[in-house]
């Protein structure tokens, strides 16, 4: 920031937490652009979550929760994103910080960090998805598959929410879901005359869980698909398919869904169980390639954190934190068009080749020693309020 004439970083704050700009229609503009870019029936919409490590308790959202970027549970806000992906391109397009129960019931905590009314009301991680899922449809965004991981595939309602939404989807599942080799016909059973007269449908065959389904396979049963060029060389994996049914013990039909097994060539242990809606006509290894996508959503995340200051954000306001993520979205649309200019010429062009390009070839204004005096000045100024303030705290906490 310094490289541009009056900036400094309470200029962005003030950028951030003001209506200076329509941060909606900024938002919008980014997925539209990105939709341009790479939206097509080819394309993945990805959804999944990231944690941002932080102390204190002030910042909006922030709570003692699962932080998937350290691998444990950690003082942190955690954010859902949506990111559009084709082939190995792919971009954030939009996103939601996620609030925990305990701030949806204290108001006075989210007027401090300026959190909307109407956004006070507790929604879960899978609610935000839906609801970001439904935003990319009205603003016409193209893809062919939505791309869930295990953390919301292992819920029924989000499933079924995408499918009433008229997506197909390939979800990951955790290894104890349930499946039905046939139609379970879930039925009332009939009242024999005594005790409480039944209300809930049983399943008219048994469950299995899809690990004992796996399990259970013969090694002929396993069919190997090439994937894509990765980092090191060809990604190769050995899946099973069935067509399954899925029953979430209310509906009154069970759901005949594709079931998907991926092990990795070489590996013992199965890396991913995977539920589809698609047509049961669909071929499994356009699955297992719409499966594969998700690993971009993870690299997105990384590249955004690396190169664009995804995680680097000293805001606690609500609308602070959307504003910011916004401005991480255009600067990670900006480097993938670049990267995709330059593909044919540079093939394995990334992120941080293009930062590194742009440091050296755009100009850099050179501060004059008053405007240095300046900025050292103001960095004292505020560690010195900040001191005071800590002071003036702690006395209070002392009377």
């Amino acid at each position: 920031m310094s490289e541009v004439n009056e900036v400094d970083h309470q200029s962005m704050q003030h950028m951030l937490t003001e209506g200076c700009v329509d941060w909606q229609g900024f938002s919008r503009q980014i997925a539209q652009e990105t939709n341009a870019l790479l939206g097509g029936t080819d394309a993945v919409l990805i959804f999944d979550e990231s944690g941002f490590a932080k102390k204190g308790e002030a910042s909006a959202g922030v709570a003692r929760q699962w932080n998937g970027r350290l691998g444990k549970v950690d003082n942190c806000q955690v954010g859902v994103f949506a990111t559009l992906c084709r082939g190995d391109m792919a971009t954030l397009i939009d996103a939601r910080l996620y609030l925990p129960e305990d701030w949806c019931n204290d108001d006075e905590r989210c007027k401090k960090a300026a959190i909307p009314e109407d956004k006070r009301l507790f929604q879960s991680k899978t609610q935000l998805a839906l609801a970001m899922l439904k935003i990319a449809q009205q603003r016409g965004i193209q893809f062919g598959y939505v791309g869930i991981d295990g953390g919301y595939g292992k819920e029924p309602a989000f499933l079924r929410g995408v499918d009433a939404q008229g997506c197909r989807f390939v979800a990951d599942v955790h290894c104890d879901q349930t499946i039905y080799l046939q139609d379970p016909e879930p039925l009332v059973p009939e009242w024999s005359g005594r005790g409480r007269q039944p209300s809930h449908r049983k399943p008219q065959s048994a469950p299995q869980r899809v690990d004992q389904w796996a399990a259970a396979q013969t090694a002929d049963a396993w069919q190997r698909l090439t994937l894509r060029e990765g980092e090191k060389g060809l990604l190769i994996a050995d899946y099973l398919h069935a067509p399954v049914w899925v029953w979430d013990g209310e509906e009154e039909q069970a759901r005949c869904w594709h079931l998907l097994v991926r092990r990795e060539v070489g590996a013992d242990s199965i890396s991913h169980y995977c539920l589809s809606n698609a047509p049961l006509d669909t071929p499994w290894q356009e699955l297992a390639r719409v499966q594969a996508q998700r690993f971009f959503i993870e690299h997105s995340f990384r590249e955004a954190k690396s190169e664009c200051g995804m995680a680097d954000y000293q805001v606690r306001r609500w609308d602070a934190w959307h504003n910011h993520m916004a401005l991480v979205m255009l600067g990670t649309l900006f480097l993938v068009k670049q990267k995709k200019a330059g593909r044919q010429q540079w093939p394995m062009l990334s992120f941080n080749d293009l930062i590194t390009a742009l440091q050296h070839l755009l100009p850099r204004r050179q501060l004059t020693a008053e405007e240095l005096a300046d900025i050292i000045s103001k960095r004292h100024y505020l560690r010195r309020k900040a001191k005071e303030s800590h002071a003036r705290r702690s006395q209070v906490a002392r009377e």
